[in-house]
């Protein structure tokens, strides 16, 4: 049985020393690849010639299947992309992106790779306000093709069609495009544009330098230590060390105001780029992003890039309705994994961060389903939110 709610990181009790390290070593901190997303869309524009370097996979309207369809009876088929399109109009007005970060060795941004960084990206096309989701990459989810295992597995079993699908039958999302860049991206991005300036305390330092010990390995390169504090220049090991501190005053809040310091220094850099410089960045990290945008679709995000501006930025699932503990069902061990305590409630808060006022919202009779499956799989309860 899994553990119960208040155990791992978002209760009382803390994770052993065991499990910690098995979970730095397994997992890669959720990285700021939205910064890349922004550089290279600033890039797009003095280089639309270089965007046939860039992995396009078109996703057509014939692929779309939703939730009301699957409470209907009808087979999803892996590699369709599942949409709720009955759930009220208060997603109106916002274009909803997912972007996804993989360990992507010899630019294969396929199937075959798993998701290390899962990011809902919800922008309100009238404010040009952007809200961020990490959905934690261990998190038992139905993975689109009703198996429920870690939700990273969907991206590796269908690629970025079955990832979204995960994405969008578990939230009652209507996520139709991606972009997908090797992680790597984010260190080739810092280095072509010769560092970043972050200010760092002594407490990030020491933490930073540790960082950079497996960041390094991960990424098969050699790092260099940080040896002061202030205002220093970082390289690309260094700024993604530097996204992944959690262990300092503030946990993952500080953790995310760190990321958005990242990227606003990564777009602040690129927009003062020069061409050299730019055409660098493009042959660097073009072949590893992969998207399902159109030539025409990125040129109408780059004409609003100045008006962007990242608010807020959360977890999925969220704190208080999270627990951890390793899962055995449908004869498999699944491993340590992250619970959402329960799928419902989660969608719930998860609509009302992204779209505000959502009362007269409901999960989809899918959803509602998947979340019994997960209490079923994990021996969990269902919380008592105070609700009739």
């Amino acid at each position: 049985m899994a553990a119960k709610k208040g155990s791992g990181a978002s209760g009382g009790k803390k994770m052993t020393k065991a499990q910690r390290r098995k979970r730095k070593q397994k997992k890669i901190a959720i990285l700021a690849i939205e910064a890349v997303v922004v550089v290279v869309l600033i890039v797009a524009l003095y280089f639309v010639s270089k965007l046939d370097i860039i992995h396009r996979e078109d996703i057509s309207d014939e692929d779309i299947v939703t939730n009301d369809d699957i409470e209907e009876g009808l087979l999803v088929e892996a590699g369709d992309v599942t949409i709720n399109d009955n759930i009220g109009g208060h997603m109106e007005g916002y274009r909803n992106i997912a972007l996804f970060g993989v360990d992507a060795r010899n630019n294969n941004l396929g199937k075959g790779v798993r998701s290390d960084t899962i990011i809902i990206a919800s922008i309100n096309e009238n404010t040009k306000e952007v809200r961020l989701v990490s959905i934690y990459r261990d998190t038992y989810l139905n993975l689109g093709n009703d198996s429920y295992s870690k939700c990273n597995e969907a991206y590796a079993a269908g690629g970025a069609k079955q990832a979204i699908n995960m994405i969008n039958m578990n939230t009652d999302l209507n996520i139709t495009d991606y972009v997908t860049v090797g992680w790597a991206a984010v260190a080739d991005t810092v280095d072509a544009l010769g560092g970043i300036q972050i200010d760092v305390d002594a407490e990030e330092l020491k933490h930073l330098n540790n960082y950079q010990v497996e960041t390094s390995q991960s990424l098969g390169r050699s790092f260099t230590r940080l040896e002061q504090t202030g205002m220093v220049t970082l390289d690309g090991v260094q700024a993604v060390s530097y996204c992944r501190i959690r262990y300092t005053a503030g946990d993952d809040y500080k953790r995310t105001e760190r990321q958005r310091e990242v990227i606003q220094a990564l777009a602040d850099k690129a927009k003062t780029a020069t061409p050299d410089k730019l055409d660098q960045i493009a042959n660097k990290v073009f072949p590893q992003t992969a998207t399902s945008l159109t030539l025409t679709e990125i040129l109408d995000l780059l004409k609003d890039i100045a008006s962007y501006n990242i608010v807020e930025t959360s977890g999925f699932p969220a704190a208080e309705y999270r627990s951890t503990g390793v899962i055995k069902a449908g004869g498999r061990n699944h491993g340590d994994c992250v619970i959402p305590v329960d799928l419902e409630t989660n969608v719930v808060i998860l609509h009302q961060f992204l779209f505000g006022d959502v009362e007269d919202y409901k999960p989809s009779q899918a959803v509602q389903g998947y979340s019994d499956r997960i209490r079923s799989d994990t021996g969990t309860a269902k919380p008592d939110t105070g609700e009739e």
